[in-house]
C-alpha cells in the first residue's frame, strides 16, 4: 500500500491514496507540483513521496500526450531495481565527462587571444624598432668618435636607447610567454573536448545498451498490461496502441511510489484507478484537462 497524498488546490484540501480534483488547473501544474515544482502558482501544492524515474515518463497520463515507450519500459524497470550489466561502465564513462566538463571550465575566448597575439605583436615590433633607435644611436657615437667631437651627449642618448630596448624587450618576452601560455590551453582545452565527446559518445552508447537490457525484462509484463487496460482497443502491435493505452500499461508495470496524475477517461473512478495502478492517483476531472 503507496502512503497516502496531501493535495491543495486554493484554499481546498483533499487527502488520501485516490484525490479527484474538479478545478479548473491543468493536469502540467498538477505533475510539477508533484514532482515539488512551484510553477509559479501558489495555490496548487502537493505532499507525496518522491517521484521515481517512471515519473518522467508517466507521472501525468492525459489524452494527446506523446510517449517514447521503449525508454519508459527502461525507466520501469529501474524504478523496480533493476540493474544492467553496463551500468559499471557506464558510472565510469559518466564520472569522466563530468571531470572532463569541469576541467573545460576557465577556458580562455577567442577575443582574449586575439587580443594577446596583437599585444605580442606590438612589443615585437616595438622592441623591433628601438633595435634601430640603438644602432642609430651607436652610429652617432662612433662618428662623433671619429671626428673628435665630445661624445657625452651622443654617449647618454646610446645609453637610454639601450635601456629602453632592454625593458621593451623584457615586455616582448612576457607578451610571447602569455600568448604561447594560452595557445597551450587552447591546445589542451580542444584535446580535453575531443576526448569528452567520445566520452559523451561512450556513455550514450551504453546508456542505449542498458535501456535495452532494462525493457527486456519488463517487455513481457507489459504486453499482459496492454492486454487489461481499461477502454484499449485491439492492436497486433504493442508499441502502436495510442499513447494513453501504452502509458498505463507502463505505470502499472512500473513502480511508483508517488501519485500519477490522471486526465483521461479510463477509469469509473480515482479510486479505480489507484487500485488497478497500485500506487496514488490524482484524477483531474476539471475544465483545464
Amino acid at each position: 500500500m503507496r502512503t497516502a497524498v496531501r493535495c491543495r488546490i486554493g484554499d481546498v484540501v483533499r487527502c488520501g491514496r485516490a484525490i479527484t480534483v474538479t478545478a479548473p488547473v491543468e493536469p502540467a501544474v498538477l505533475a510539477r507540483a508533484v514532482r515539488g515544482e512551484s510553477d509559479g502558482d501558489t495555490r496548487v501544492a502537493v505532499a507525496a513521496d518522491e517521484p521515481g524515474p517512471a515519473h518522467e515518463y508517466v507521472g501525468c497520463i492525459r489524452r494527446g500526450m506523446g510517449l517514447r515507450t521503449r525508454t519508459a519500459l527502461a525507466a520501469a524497470a529501474r524504478s523496480r531495481g533493476f540493474e544492467t550489466p553496463h551500468d559499471p561502465a557506464l558510472t565510469v564513462a559518466r564520472e569522466r565527462v563530468a571531470a572532463l566538463t569541469d576541467e573545460d571550465r576557465g577556458e580562455s575566448s577567442a577575443a582574449e587571444r586575439e587580443r594577446l597575439r596583437r599585444a605580442a605583436a606590438e612589443a615585437a615590433g616595438e622592441s623591433e624598432r628601438l633595435r634601430e633607435t640603438v644602432a642609430a644611436a651607436r652610429g652617432r657615437l662612433q662618428a662623433r668618435r671619429e671626428q673628435g667631437v665630445d661624445p657625452t651627449q651622443a654617449r647618454t642618448a646610446l645609453a637610454e636607447a639601450i635601456e629602453r630596448l632592454s625593458e621593451a624587450e623584457t615586455e616582448a618576452a612576457a607578451a610571447r610567454q602569455r600568448l604561447d601560455t594560452v595557445r597551450k590551453q587552447a591546445r589542451e582545452h580542444r584535446d580535453r573536448r575531443e576526448e569528452r565527446f567520445r566520452a559523451e559518445e561512450r556513455v550514450a552508447n551504453l546508456e542505449r545498451q542498458a535501456r535495452a537490457y532494462l525493457r527486456e525484462q519488463v517487455e513481457a509484463e507489459y504486453v499482459t498490461a496492454l492486454d487489461v487496460v481499461p477502454g484499449s482497443g485491439e492492436t497486433a502491435e504493442p508499441f502502436e496502441a495510442d499513447p494513453v493505452t501504452r502509458a498505463l500499461a507502463v505505470a502499472r508495470v512500473a513502480d511508483l511510489s508517488a501519485p500519477v496524475v490522471l486526465a483521461c477517461e479510463r477509469f469509473e473512478s480515482a479510486r479505480a484507478a489507484a487500485d488497478w495502478l497500485d500506487t496514488p492517483v490524482i484524477r483531474s476531472t476539471g475544465p483545464g484537462r
